[in-house]
């Protein structure tokens, strides 16, 4: 039973919680669902039986109150002329085929895609919806429902939990994206509070997985190793560590056509400085690193054989090395199970146990964000010079001068 109430206004649209019909007038209604669930709806009598009928308009998530009234407005003139508004609905959707999941998706991803930095992240979202969706995709896009969702889903719910949790955000905003592009209507089976969470139950917390990385104390060991042997993979793994950033900024593989890694005009040998840009970087934001005394060495030995435009360039001269060289290097220098992003570790694991330098440095100096968005908003610089002494730190105790290290007190 409806409940009359005053016209609505976008406060109270997110605030009314009692379950039913509240009436903005004219036919149009928020219907409050017993989950909490929230979508507008049209209600008229049908001309042929005097019955009445309730046209779904969408979700407040995706159908703002003034889109609502926008809908009921063409709906009430649909009735006025003698038509049924489901039906014509109806009528025009047949008009016009509805997609499959399969090729839906296809088109969903390829206008996703150009804004999307990582490749990996891309190759993981079609791989899972490829492999673990296989009995939605001859199915049309707007006949999936909770049942489909759940057989998808339920198989890995508690194998693979991290997987099934990303494959199901994936599946709903694709179902997001079909109701957007008017192949669907109502509510999004696939979506978490209020429905898939009385269904599937609260998921396995993964257990994360850290990048292995070298102890501290092994890494000048290994930095001399390493500055023994005559190659750009070596000399490229040296400059890694020192300055502690990831691989993927120095080393990229092919994406959008471009070719990507470290370039020259990157580096400012006077000011002893390397621009990051944003596109390359983890958060998006350019990142200003000091390099140290051997940093420029090595730039300074690579500039000799300079052959491309990347500092570090493969065996064919005119594409960046691959990270995978320098993973290929850990390996015949017996340092595995240790990668490369876990010197980042090493280097933090440093700063924290053996100097006095402030964690936010140290945290900075890893490109990491530090404090919350206020803080940030108010401080402008980057620390350079500051950072610029951490790492000149790290650099002499990758050469074995432990005693210049600014040690802790020990406590009394």
């Amino acid at each position: 039973m409806a409940r009359e109430i005053n016209r609505l206004n976008a406060r109270s649209v997110q605030s009314i919680s009692k379950p039913g019909r509240h009436a903005d007038g004219g036919g149009l209604y928020l219907v409050v669902d017993a989950s909490g669930a929230k979508r507008w709806a049209f209600l008229y009598r049908r001309l042929t039986d005097g019955k009445l009928a309730e046209m779904g308009l969408g979700g407040i998530r995706s159908v703002s109150l003034a889109d609502a009234r926008r809908k009921a407005a063409e709906a009430r003139q649909q009735r006025a002329a003698g038509q049924d508004p489901i039906k014509d609905r109806h009528s025009r959707r047949e008009a016009v085929p509805t997609p499959t999941f399969k090729a839906f998706c296809n088109e969903v991803l390829n206008s996703l895609e150009a804004s999307w930095r990582n490749e990996k992240h891309r190759a993981q979202w079609r791989s899972t919806l490829n492999s673990y969706c296989k009995n939605l995709h001859n199915k049309p896009i707007d006949e999936i429902n909770t049942n489909d969702v759940l057989q998808v889903l339920q198989p890995i719910w508690r194998s693979k939990p991290e997987t099934a949790s990303r494959l199901r955000g994936r599946i709903e905003k694709i179902l997001d994206a079909a109701k957007a592009s008017g192949h669907r209507e109502g509510e999004n089976p696939a979506r978490w509070r209020g429905h898939l969470d009385h269904l599937l139950g609260r998921r396995l917390k993964l257990q994360r997985g850290h990048h292995p990385a070298m102890p501290w104390q092994e890494v000048p060991e290994f930095v001399a190793r390493i500055r023994k042997l005559d190659s750009t993979a070596a000399r490229c793994l040296e400059f890694v560590i020192l300055t502690a950033c990831r691989s993927g900024e120095v080393l990229r593989s092919i994406r959008d056509g471009m070719v990507e890694g470290l370039r020259w005009d990157e580096i400012d040998l006077d000011k002893r400085i390397w621009i990051v840009p944003a596109y390359r970087m983890k958060a998006g934001r350019e990142h200003r690193k000091p390099l140290c005394d051997r940093a420029v060495e090595i730039v300074q030995e690579m500039a000799q054989a300079k052959r491309c435009e990347f500092v570090f360039p493969g065996q064919r001269g005119s594409a960046p090395l691959s990270e995978m060289a320098l993973e290929a290097l850990m390996r015949r220098l017996k340092a595995k199970p240790y990668t490369v992003h876990g010197f980042r570790s090493s280097f933090r694991d440093w700063a924290g146990e053996c100097t006095t330098f402030e964690r936010e440095l140290a945290e900075a100096a890893l490109s990491h964000l530090v404090g919350d968005q206020v803080e940030r908003a108010y401080r402008r610089g980057d620390a350079l010079e500051r950072r610029r002494a951490v790492m000149a730190a790290w650099e002499s105790f990758c050469d074995g001068n432990c005693n210049v290290v600014q040690l802790r007190m020990a406590p009394a």
